[in-house]
């Protein structure tokens, strides 16, 4: 029997309860068996079909995705000292795991700290924030303040939040576009969007209204760091290069000389202005605007040699019907990469789609090495940074992954 509950509620099927019960966050329409006085974006009740209280989250009628889990915990309430707690728990867990580096890394990521379809990134004195759930967008003013006030209560000086709120996938909650300053009444709305940050002790200007995403790439943070350690003394190729963080990290690790490139000449405009910030020798560091795609080939034919390859391309899927055309174009852009190489160079290769899963990434990767006829000795294998926190039975949490290998 149905225990009784102050909300409204769905039953859904026994494959919905299993998957529910292995920890995924989301109820997919197909899984609904009914709908009792739910309203879009509210708080409503998931039931199993023997009556079991399964949990409680965001439902929307107009998304395949019918409801965004917040808890299982049948005492929470969901008013505003709930959603407090959730963001202290976020910023204590950030300020734990990424020590000096909190002051650069992501704040809230989404399904992996029960805020379905909420991205918040720091960059220094300003927060960029995404929302792409329905449930989200009808509390965010509520969420921003709360996290400016936990924020300032720690100490740390934030002098605005801008949200960039865009995309298909509000159009899929059935949200408008919303691009601007969060006014919270109290402080001053900043006017410029452009600010500068350190990460690994390499400047970027980053502009926060513009660019990828939030305006810069966090999840790479440590993994720039790593390939970097490599790069002394070597002629490096960052491939989309995006503002050129790869290969400033190689640079300030005493690498001999960066080759950037990029599809967009936005993004290399930024790069160069980045390198001027770190005060980069024009001789040491070239640009190319290129389609990679075509231009690795293109390399190849003339003869052209790296001692370290990065490839860090955008995602090649985005859903589970294009798995097998991104695993042939993973082979392909690797193919080509890996001919670029020096026998005994290094090769740093990423994929950003949480559906080319680490299997398929690491098989595409070594098909592409029996193509250019080399051998590949892994140094390491590694996932996005910890303030992009993996939740453990929800693969899509785990979508980054970037391989360092030596080349023999």
């Amino acid at each position: 029997m149905r225990a009784t509950r102050p909300f409204p509620y769905i039953t859904i099927t026994p494959k919905g309860t299993k998957a529910f019960e292995g920890g995924h966050p989301w109820v997919y329409e197909g899984e609904v068996i009914n709908v009792a006085d739910c309203l879009d974006g509210e708080i409503c009740d998931v039931f199993s079909q023997n009556g079991t209280y399964l949990g409680s989250g965001f439902y929307n009628s107009h998304s395949l995705l019918r409801v965004r889990i917040i808890s299982t915990n049948a005492n929470d309430r969901f008013d505003e000292a709930f959603f407090a707690r959730r963001i202290n728990y976020a910023l204590s867990y950030r300020q734990r795991v990424m020590g000096d580096d909190f002051s650069c890394c992501r704040l809230i990521f989404g399904e992996a700290d029960r805020f379905p379809g909420l991205t918040i990134d720091r960059f220094g004195s300003f927060l960029v924030a995404e929302v792409m759930s329905l449930g989200i967008e009808k509390r965010k003013d509520m969420i921003f303040s709360l996290l400016l006030d936990n924020l300032r209560e720690r100490g740390e000086k934030i002098l605005g939040l801008f949200e960039r709120s865009e995309g298909d996938l509000r159009q899929k909650e059935g949200l408008d576009n919303h691009i601007g300053w969060f006014d919270d009444g109290i402080h001053l709305v900043p006017t410029n969007t452009q600010v500068e940050i350190v990460e690994n002790g390499v400047k970027y200007r980053v502009d926060l209204g513009l660019g990828q995403k939030t305006g810069f790439f966090l999840d790479q943070k440590y993994n720039r760091l790593a390939v970097a350690k490599l790069s002394k003394g070597l002629e490096v190729l960052d491939c989309f290069t995006h503002t050129g963080a790869f290969a400033l990290n190689c640079l300030k690790h005493g690498a001999k000389s960066v080759h950037l490139v990029d599809a967009s000449q936005d993004a290399l405009n930024m790069a160069k202005l980045n390198s001027q910030l770190n005060q980069i020798a024009p001789e040491v560091i070239t640009f190319t605007k290129a389609d990679a795609l075509k231009w690795l080939p293109e390399q190849v034919q003339e003869k052209a040699k790296y001692d370290l390859v990065v490839l860090d391309p955008p995602a090649f899927t985005k859903s589970r019907r294009t798995v097998k055309g991104a695993e042939k174009g993973y082979q392909n852009i690797n193919h080509w990469g890996l001919r670029l190489v020096r026998r005994g160079g290094y090769f740093a290769t990423a994929s950003c789609s949480h559906f080319m899963n680490r299997k398929l990434f690491e098989k595409a990767v070594f098909q592409a090495s029996r193509l250019a006829g080399v051998d590949l000795r892994l140094i390491e294998a590694r996932s996005q940074a910890p303030d992009h926190p993996i939740l453990v039975g929800v693969p899509e949490t785990e979508y980054l992954k970037m391989n360092l290998y030596q080349v023999t």
